[in-house]
């Protein structure tokens, strides 16, 4: 099991819970109506949206927007829900947000239509969604890094990255595409924890 540090958070995988739809639901209806005359979409992204995937108990959740332009505009309307914005982390065209004290503990983001981040998201959750018998598998093997590197979130995403890629692979996306992945994501999790739970 990894080391126990008093910065770091144990990482936390658990089955899959039927209320984690209900949740998104709850957190959706609290901040689409400051957005949708604006956004194209919200979307319920990340393990927890994927039914049978064992998963960090936090829904992640992306707004969509058009282009860059809409950006700012999002941030503000966020802002006046009292989100944080923590800017885009290292992740072009995604702009993550700290939670308001209002909620349930949760993931947010504001991705353009065609950013990559937005993508890989969507792809990967459609993907697995269509298949449970990897679903099955890939629950396994985060169960396995969580108990192995409980306080070590990088090698956990380290871990986990080949699974992902494969999928990614198969969903089209070009080796070029795959590698940035890998890197913008594991820039993220080891800084700040924050690239969505996929």
């Amino acid at each position: 099991m990894g080391q126990e540090t008093t910065s770091q958070p144990a990482i936390d995988v658990v089955n899959y819970d039927p209320k984690w739809q209900d949740l998104f639901g709850q957190l959706r209806g609290r901040i689409w109506p400051s957005v949708c005359d604006f956004a194209v979409g919200i979307d319920h992204v990340g393990s927890t949206a994927v039914p049978g995937l064992a998963a960090k108990p936090v829904i992640d959740i992306d707004i969509v927007v058009a282009s860059r332009q809409e950006v700012p505009l999002a941030i503000t309307r966020l802002t006046n829900l009292e989100y944080t914005h923590l800017g885009d982390l290292g992740i072009p065209d995604r702009e993550a947000f700290g939670n308001p004290p209002w909620g349930l503990a949760h993931n947010l983001y504001v991705c353009t239509s065609e950013s990559l981040a937005l993508r890989n998201h969507i792809a990967f959750r459609d993907y697995l969604r269509a298949h449970p018998t990897e679903v099955m598998e890939y629950s396994a093997l985060k169960k396995k890094l969580a108990c192995e590197f409980s306080y070590d979130i990088a090698t956990y995403v380290e871990g986990k990255s080949n699974f992902i890629l494969s999928v990614l692979s198969k969903q089209g996306f070009s080796a070029h595409s795959t590698d940035s992945i890998r890197r913008v994501n594991r820039k993220a999790e080891a800084s700040n924890g924050k690239a969505t739970d996929l």
